[in-house]
């Protein structure tokens, strides 16, 4: 059982969640253009060239879904700061350690619960 973040320890992962948000505000900008659908000239390009743009687009597209995923828990996050509701696991109920949260300040569940989740 973790004890409880301090305020001063919300301040710090508040601001680490802000700059995040930010960070990936502009990433998700800059890669939907790179996810869009690709067309390519046939005639021009070769079946390779066309496979491996494909292939880009695919890997554009699968890292703007984890993109966009962080995004939506970042923003949880916020609220649950907001709420003052931030910091504890959302399957026990216990407190989620300082340390997790300074590597991962968007997670909602603690160390214990995230392995037994990862099991099933």
């Amino acid at each position: 059982m973790s004890k409880p973040i301090t305020k001063a320890q919300i301040q710090s992962l508040l601001k680490q969640l802000l700059s995040s948000k930010e960070e990936l505000s502009e990433l998700l900008e800059l890669s939907g253009q790179s996810a869009d659908v690709v067309e390519l000239d046939q005639s021009r390009v070769g079946r390779l060239s066309r496979m491996d743009a494909m292939q880009q687009q695919q890997m554009a597209s699968a890292g703007q879904r984890r993109q966009q995923l962080q995004f939506k828990l970042i923003m949880k996050a916020l609220q649950k700061i907001a709420d003052e509701e931030y910091g504890y696991c959302n399957e026990c109920g216990e407190g989620i350690s300082f340390a997790r949260l300074q590597i991962r300040p968007e997670c909602e569940l603690c160390v214990a619960c995230q392995n037994i989740q990862e099991m099933v």
